[in-house]
Order: structure tokens, then C-alpha cells, then sequence
């Protein structure tokens, strides 16, 4: 779910007019149809309802999602999961929060990267922040989807690319007054949280933030030694810096 400081309501967009992101737009795409068609949305009268739907939607997060406690016993489908994972979410609530950050931070790092190599940076990234979850979980039955690992990463890369970007954000704590700082207070700001939530998390179902903090630190690792010196300011509207955790359901 959204860190509980997160704003509700969020204004978003993007500095640079005219670019073309299509990989962006394509998952943010792809994972829409995903959700719309599946039982999580409660919008098909395939998957029944009340108590029908909710087994609907366990089975379909059992399915597609990873299992850290089956992962690693070596079938083919399971080891598919991390992968398939980055495709499904949980509720509206998590694919629009989902969906929001990679609009605002991925079209600008797919412009950068170029569409092939975004694609494998995101689905890679995605996979390995799944896995390095699942491991140190290993135990874990707990179902786990959702993009924000491939996102985490898309906002590590963010930062090294684009640090002097001017990100425009909304905080509860300011009255929802719009504040403008550079990516590289915003996006640390953010590790920060979600390193200091990873510690206090339970054991068992919630948000994944390893799986945050793992995808964050390949993006910016990646970034840094697959380029140069990062690029100039731009500005960039984007909701408070919380993106939407992996779900398990």
C-alpha cells in the first residue's frame, strides 16, 4: 500500500512536450489490461463475487505471483514468477500508484536509455528486486506482485541520469502545498523511507520495501557505470516521493 504520508491526491505530468516513451506507455498499458481483466479489479462477472471472488483472487496471485518458499525448488513456472509478477497488482489503489511513477519518472529515462535497453533494464531490474526479496524471505508463503521493484530501479536510474531535475511534489505534512526540490533530494529522501521502513517491517504480508531498496540501488548502480556524466536540470511534476509497494495479498 502507499506510505501512509503520501499524498492522496496528486498532481502529474512531464516537463519535456512531444517525446515519445512507447515502452513506458506500453507497460503502464499492459499492466492496466492485466488488472482489468483479472479478479483484483472486481470488474468481471467471470470471477463471481463475495466469498468466490476472493478465492478467485488468491488462486490468480498464487498463479502469477512469486512464492518465496517455492521459488527456489527449481520448476520452471516458479522460477517465471518474478518476471510474470511485475504485471499483476493487487488492488486500484496499488496499480494507480504503480502506474503514476513509472509515467512521471520512465518516459524520461526510456529517452535516455532508448527503447530495447529500457525494456531489459526494467524487466531485469523488476526480476532481480523480486528475487532478492524472495531470498531473504525464503520462507515466505505469502503471494508477492506487483512493478515497484522495475520502478524502484526506474527511479535509482532517474536520479543518476537526471539529479538537477526539479521535482514538484505535494506533501501532507505542508498542507499539500506544492514544494519543487532536485531529484537528488527527493529520490535519497525516498531510499531513506524505505530504508528505515524495511527495518521496522514485520515479518509476513505487507509492502515489500527490500524489494525497494534493491531495485533502487541496481537502477543508480547501473546507470552509473552504463553512462557518463548525468544531464542537466529539467523539471519534473511528480506526486511525494512514495511509490506503491509490491502487494502481497
Amino acid at each position: 500500500m502507499i506510505s501512509k504520508w503520501s499524498a492522496s491526491i496528486v498532481r502529474a505530468g512531464r516537463s519535456v512536450r512531444g517525446s515519445s516513451a512507447p515502452v513506458t506507455y506500453s507497460l503502464i498499458a499492459l499492466c492496466c489490461a492485466v488488472f482489468l481483466a483479472g479478479p483484483a479489479s472486481g470488474l468481471s462477472p467471470a470471477y463471481g463475487t463475495g466469498d468466490d471472488l476472493l478465492a478467485a483472487q488468491r488462486a490468480y496471485f498464487r498463479r502469477w505471483g512469486v512464492i518465496p518458499a517455492e521459488l527456489f525448488e527449481g520448476s520452471a513456472g516458479s522460477a517465471l514468477t518474478p518476471a510474470t509478477a511485475l504485471f499483476v497488482h493487487g488492488s486500484w489503489v496499488h496499480l494507480l500508484g504503480n502506474m503514476l511513477f513509472l509515467y512521471v519518472f520512465g518516459a524520461m529515462t526510456e529517452e535516455r536509455m532508448g527503447r530495447v535497453q529500457f525494456t531489459l533494464f526494467y524487466v531485469g531490474c523488476g526480476y532481480l528486486a523480486l528475487l532478492g526479496y524472495a531470498a531473504v524471505n525464503a520462507d515466505s508463503e505469502q503471494s508477492l506482485v506487483g512493478a515497484s521493484g522495475a520502478i524502484s530501479a526506474v527511479l535509482g536510474a532517474f536520479l543518476y541520469l537526471f539529479p538537477r531535475a526539479r521535482v514538484t511534489s505535494l506533501l501532507p505534512f505542508l498542507f499539500f502545498l506544492p514544494v519543487r526540490f532536485p531529484a537528488w533530494i527527493v529520490l535519497p529522501f525516498w531510499a531513506a523511507l524505505q530504508w528505515l521502513a524495511a527495518g521496522r517491517a514485520p515479518d509476513g504480508p505487507g509492502v515489500a520495501y527490500l524489494a525497494h531498496l534493491v531495485g533502487f540501488g541496481l537502477g543508480f548502480g547501473y546507470a552509473s557505470v552504463r553512462y557518463g556524466r548525468p544531464t542537466g536540470p529539467t523539471r519534473v511534476k511528480s506526486p511525494a516521493p512514495a511509490p506503491e509497494g509490491e502487494n502481497q495479498p
